[in-house]
């Protein structure tokens, strides 16, 4: 009897491991690249582009394309927060670009970690402005501190001793991407963070493409001189480190300037900012065919997004931190033939947010979702499936910083048409500001607004209804804010800009 059921035990063993084989190999990778301040239309996938990147073009054309993505704070450490771990700032608590990520927290990539898969982060981080230690949930770890900038940066390798690199940053990652990518072994899947420096200020393309924009006109936007039904606070900020005739990260020497010669520096500024993409869409190129070449392409979630989009002069203003769409709406292109067959690409129309992306890269890797989350899964969006529960409204909130004094708390709610805002005074008592309402389907610039206009009453109490119901949904209330202190015009401190 025992003789018997000994190979009969040791064939289920192997069937069980052949199977547990099987399924990891079935598990996709995880290419996951983050840009920082990439506006949504600075994708040649969107008809607004400027700019054209094949190879992130690519991606949409053999997969899914999202133009209607957004952060929910548009601030670099607090959406790099959310996109981890799936929660709005004031729950995961990264609320400036100074706090450290709470190392007790879940993420996507521990998640994926801890189920067997092998995983790295490389480049830019940003949590912790003077912190390069490895973080939790990576098996692989090169970082520096802070911003880093775009020529010759010193990076932490897991945590030993900083050494300088030389080169272009964008570059640089992309060469340490492909070097871990080969210098991995055995069957486990994986998963790859690269965090880009581009397109961030200070802004210095590549040499190649110093002059690639040269030829193109680039004027203050019109809605930089439509600002009379606004509070008076976008006004006021345009003399400030975040307004069209301030400094313009230092592309402009002496300021404010609002002369006509003066906008010859805010359009070197954008150019400059438009080449430094193109290398990211070199860097696509590069890792797509890195990954066609050793056969891991068409096994690997490919996800290309950015932390936050950019004011490039709407309304008066440069950064980001407002709740205008050229701050919010960023890109999201996803390439993976397990959601939608190369040849059948795909739009989804959907409002997706940065809390999506941990359930969905654990539902699409076939694991649990977490168990605390803001977010939602949009596998079955992006599988050409319909989800008839999806959100109908978003909350975008941000939290006035002493540091960069020149934006107000704010707390908006946007639906596909309609947009409210509410820039609170952060004491309790009435708002400082006026309020803000734009009518998307007719005023998809920003340029009116509406709040004072009778006619829209009801609508206004509707969306203040809808925005106070997701601030409880989301545990935001009690809401906590620091008080607004008004729009300075001092310039921060070199440190941390």
């Amino acid at each position: 009897m025992k003789t018997a059921t000994r190979p009969v035990l040791l064939f289920c063993a192997l069937v069980g491991l052949l199977a547990a084989r099987s399924a990891a190999a079935e598990r996709p990778n995880v290419l996951f690249i983050l840009t920082d301040d990439q506006r949504g239309d600075c994708i040649s996938l969107n008809p607004r582009s400027i700019i054209a990147t094949p190879n992130i073009d690519r991606l949409g054309h053999e997969g899914v394309y999202f133009p209607n993505h957004f952060c929910t704070t548009s601030l670099c450490s607090p959406s790099r927060a959310s996109i981890l771990s799936g929660l709005y700032a004031h729950a995961h608590g990264v609320s400036d670009n100074f706090t450290e990520y709470p190392e007790d927290m879940p993420t996507w990539p521990s998640e994926l970690q801890k189920s067997g898969y092998e995983t790295a982060y490389i480049g830019k981080y940003h949590m912790g402005e003077k912190n390069d230690d490895v973080r939790g949930g990576f098996d692989y770890f090169a970082t520096h501190k802070g911003q880093g900038q775009y020529f010759d940066n010193e990076f932490r390798f897991n945590g030993k001793e900083a050494r300088l690199i030389k080169g272009y940053y964008t570059t640089v990652v992309t060469d340490m991407a492909e070097d871990w990518l080969k210098q991995r072994s055995g069957d486990k899947p994986w998963a790859l963070m690269i965090g880009h420096k581009a397109p961030h200020s200070f802004y210095f393309p590549e040499p190649k493409y110093e002059h690639a924009f040269d030829h193109v006109n680039v004027p203050y936007p019109a809605s930089a001189f439509m600002l009379d039904d606004n509070d008076p606070w976008y006004k006021e900020r345009l003399d400030t480190w975040h307004g069209i005739y301030g400094p313009l990260f230092e592309w402009r020497k002496d300021w404010p300037d609002d002369s006509r010669a003066g906008v010859a520096a805010f359009a070197n500024m954008h150019r400059a900012y438009w080449g430094t993409i193109l290398s990211v869409d070199d860097s696509v190129g590069r890792l797509y065919q890195f990954l066609a070449d050793s056969g891991h392409l068409d096994n690997t979630l490919f996800v290309f997004t950015s932390d936050n989009g950019l004011l490039a002069g709407e309304q008066g203003m440069v950064d980001k931190r407002t709740a205008h769409e050229a701050s919010i709406r960023i890109p999201l292109v996803v390439r993976y033939p397990g959601l939608t067959p190369t040849d059948q690409p795909r739009v989804v129309e959907q409002m997706t947010l940065t809390t999506d992306f941990a359930n969905s890269i654990l539902d699409i890797c076939g694991l649990p979702t977490l168990a605390k989350s803001h977010g939602r899964s949009w596998k079955r969006l992006a599988s050409g499936e319909s989800d008839p529960g999806w959100r109908k409204s978003m909350l975008y909130h941000y939290n006035y910083e002493k540091q960069f004094p020149y934006t107000p708390n704010v707390r908006a709610v946007r639906t596909d048409d309609w947009k409210y805002v509410r820039y609170p005074h952060g004491d309790g008592g009435p708002d400082r500001h006026k309020a803000d309402l734009f009518h998307l389907a007719t005023d998809p610039d920003e340029t009116t607004n509406l709040i004072d206009d009778p006619r829209h009453a009801a609508k206004v109490a509707e969306l203040k209804a809808e925005l106070e119901r997701l601030l409880v949904e989301t545990g935001a209330v009690p809401d906590r804010m620091p008080l607004d202190e008004g729009v300075k015009k001092e310039l921060p401190d070199k440190n941390i800009r």
